[in-house]
């Protein structure tokens, strides 16, 4: 089982506020972590969102 550097549990925060504490936690992983995100509907627009945004950075896991 992988071990995540963060968690980040979404529902706990505002709509406004989800997607920046979820880019700005992915921005202050070092490299070789990962974060896990808690989401509590379609994680599709995050996704493609990060293969945007962050390019050739993020590897999408479910």
């Amino acid at each position: 089982m992988r071990e995540f550097a963060h968690t980040v549990i979404a529902p706990d925060y505002s709509p406004k506020e989800k997607h920046p504490v979820i880019f700005n936690t992915f921005d202050s992983l070092k490299e070789g972590e990962y974060m896990q995100i808690v989401n509590d509907h379609d994680p599709r627009p995050l996704r493609y969102q990060f293969l945007m945004e962050r390019e050739n950075q993020f590897l999408g896991v479910y």
